[in-house]
């Protein structure tokens, strides 16, 4: 059966330069395993199914997949599939904001001119074990003085985060140095898991700022040894769990703009900011590069 389908970069304005997605838009009626084959068979960070959504205070549902499992939330793939789906004339019930139902429920989308933006899901922070600090730093051979903060942050995806010195900190970090499955044996599975659900959840997010007066405010890195990939090249899920982070910390500014993907050639730009006291928007572009149908 042909459905309609699209292939879009998310956060950048400059084409091929961000995270590419696969949108299938007619995604009723596909069988888990119908879906995970196609994600796989795409072999993107991730691939999304649009559906009709089982709240009604939904605009639309979305399932989000990797090349290896399913996902409760993301945040490329929340505005990649918001801009497939109003792309094919969905009409949000709201005027300025769409509502995604997806797997850590209802995620409100903003409409900000070129660019969507997702209100950040709400973060579980832990204080990160010392035996699974001390693995990860030995395995980016880190020097502990630019380590200025860690924390495992779970909004759907669990981060190991790490706060460093500087951006050139973030980036001289060699991805190489973190692998999955075997970067497992270094023992972070097992009793530290905090979402119950432990093999594939425990990424690494690197931060760190810029200096001030450049276009940038912040680095980000997502090196990601349980999807198979090096690293990610933009990810939303984590700028948003950084985001919390920051505001549970006192650091978070109103407004800041986020670099990722340098190291893999891209130019990925992520607009945090806040709305109210507790509420963080996490924004990008999206650029639709390929549209047409696919047969599943």
């Amino acid at each position: 059966m042909k459905r309609r389908f699209i292939q879009c970069d998310v956060f950048t304005d400059e084409p091929t330069r961000g995270n590419g997605l696969a949108v299938v838009v007619d995604g009723d009626g596909l069988s888990d395993e119908q879906m995970q084959s196609f994600a796989t068979w795409t072999n993107l960070a991730e691939t999304t199914f649009l559906q009709t959504p089982s709240d009604p205070a939904a605009d639309y549902k979305v399932r989000i997949f990797t090349p290896k499992r399913e996902m409760l939330f993301a945040g490329h793939p929340t505005l990649g599939s918001c801009t497939s789906w109003l792309h094919f004339g969905g009409k949000p019930k709201g005027k300025k904001t769409v509502v995604q139902e997806c797997g850590v429920g209802l995620v409100p989308i903003h409409m900000q001119g070129d660019r969507l933006a997702f209100e950040a899901p709400p973060t579980k922070i832990s204080e990160m074990p010392h035996e699974m600090k001390a693995a990860v730093i030995a395995a980016m051979g880190l020097d502990r003085d630019v380590v200025v903060d860690t924390a495992v942050l779970d909004n759907g995806p669990v981060w190991q985060a790490f706060r460093l010195k500087s951006a050139q900190d973030v980036l001289a970090v060699d991805s190489a140095t973190i692998r999955w499955p075997e970067f497992l044996g270094v023992g972070l599975i097992g009793p530290h898991d905090v979402s119950g659900e432990t093999e594939g959840k425990l990424d690494i997010g690197l931060l760190a700022p810029h200096a001030s007066g450049g276009v940038f405010d912040y680095e980000v890195r997502m090196l990601a040894p349980s999807s198979g990939m090096s690293e990610d090249p933009i990810t939303g899920s984590l700028n948003a769990a950084l985001a919390k982070w920051m505001l549970a910390t006192g650091d978070l500014p109103d407004e800041m703009i986020v670099s990722q993907g340098v190291c893999l050639g891209r130019k990925g730009k992520v607009h945090v900011s806040r709305s109210g006291e507790d509420t963080i928007l996490i924004g990008g572009q999206t650029l639709i590069l390929i549209e047409g149908s696919v047969e599943l």
